[in-house]
């Protein structure tokens, strides 16, 4: 791949998982590629060692005493902007071409929308943007004729497989989810795990946050959201299928029965590479899948009555406005105390029912009202947890 110059990329979230797979595929580009901004939250160590190798022209830290730390640490040679604003300043820069949206959970919205309107081509992994706004989001994208490119890598498999295909030839689309480390475990035995259970997950290394809602199957329920409104199917007509070994990473059934689907080992770089040189295809170092060592690919429907998460997913899509809002923002508060070891594993999906429960719906939000239910449901699951 030779672009006429390099494509500038800023990078929410370049110490996490996402962002220093990033900066792997970039790295094996250097011709048309260029690290123009990265952030982190507190991460200082391993964003000075991104520094000194992809030499950003400027650095966001949200946390403020680590942004003290780092522009001394820097001295002057790059640029330190710190906090929420810094993120919302550096994805409208004219030194940037594409934002990899790559920060947990609902702090990757602003910035995201910040640069839709500020006319950035986007690599979207921060699913939250369109669980708890997708259609002011795909709104804005439509009305600023932004690209807005998967980087998950069942949405960006679905993406794959709709190229050279009509949105209303879709019968239904298909995501695959490994199970995560629980698929076979007894309810009794969900009683019992422990944090370094649920975040050893037999497929994927992501960061902590993703890894238990994997455990629980809420992240499979995000992403029905988000491919809702990414690719405009109902919620009736998107199927969550286990698959335990991660080989098929989504597939789309069209009208006339025929069944297509994106296939790959278990590899972030793969996606990532794909949204950053869409709409071609570039060599990649990853592996390839071995079939033959493969012998069997399996499938089964999701425990719904083990892993409650997925349904309440499909009932804050169903209910639209605010409540999948309120329902992210009642997870990541459960999931952080399980992380803590404050609640138990299988309070998660609790916490988030009953947060849920209590919520006053407002349909059709603007950002301003999504922001609002979240914090009042972060409050309030919260509050049942102490």
């Amino acid at each position: 791949m030779t672009n006429s110059r390099p494509q500038n990329i800023a990078i929410l979230g370049s110490t996490g998982s996402i962002g220093t797979s990033s900066l792997e595929v970039i790295g094996n580009f250097p011709d048309d590629f260029r690290v123009t901004y990265l952030t982190v939250n507190t991460n200082i160590d391993d964003l000075l060692a991104q520094v000194r190798r992809f030499r950003p022209r400027g650095v966001v830290v949200l946390d403020r005493d680590a942004a003290a730390v780092c522009k001394q640490a820097l001295n002057g040679t790059v640029e330190v902007l710190c906090g929420e604003e810094g993120l919302n300043e550096i994805v409208q820069r004219e030194d940037v071409d594409t934002v990899i949206s790559a920060l947990v959970g609902f702090a990757g919205l602003q910035p995201t929308v910040t640069a839709i309107k500020a006319g950035k081509k986007i690599a979207l992994a921060n699913k939250e943007t369109l669980v708890v706004a997708g259609e002011i989001v795909m709104g804005l994208a439509h009305t600023h004729g932004v690209e807005l490119l998967p980087v998950d890598s069942e949405h960006s498999a679905i993406f794959q497989c709709l190229v050279g295909e009509s949105a209303d030839e879709i019968h239904k689309i298909i995501l695959t989810a490994s199970g995560g480390p629980f698929r076979t475990k007894t309810a009794e035995e969900l009683r019992h795990v422990l944090v370094e259970h649920a975040l050893n997950h037999p497929n994927w290394k992501m960061g902590s946050k993703i890894t238990i809602d994997s455990a629980s199957m809420m992240n499979k329920g995000l992403e029905v959201i988000e491919a809702r409104w990414l690719f405009g199917v109902p919620a009736t007509r998107i199927e969550v299928v286990v698959h335990p070994q991660s080989i098929i990473h989504s597939m789309v059934e069209f009208i006339d029965g025929s069944v297509k689907a994106q296939l790959g080992i278990p590899d972030m770089k793969i996606p990532i590479q794909y949204a950053l040189t869409y709409p071609k295809r570039s060599p990649s170092d990853v592996g390839r899948v071995q079939f033959p060592s493969l012998h069997t690919m399996t499938f089964f429907e999701p425990d719904t009555k083990k892993f409650p998460a997925l349904l309440l997913a499909y009932a804050a899509l169903d209910a639209e406005g605010t409540m999948p809002a309120t329902m992210n923002a009642a997870n990541e508060i459960a999931v952080a105390l399980f992380l803590q070891e404050r609640i138990q594993f299988l309070r998660i999906p609790d916490v988030i029912a009953e947060t849920m429960a209590h919520h006053t719906n407002t349909l059709h939000p603007l950002l301003d009202d999504i922001r609002e239910a979240d914090a009042w449901a972060r409050r309030y699951a919260t509050n049942l947890c102490t």
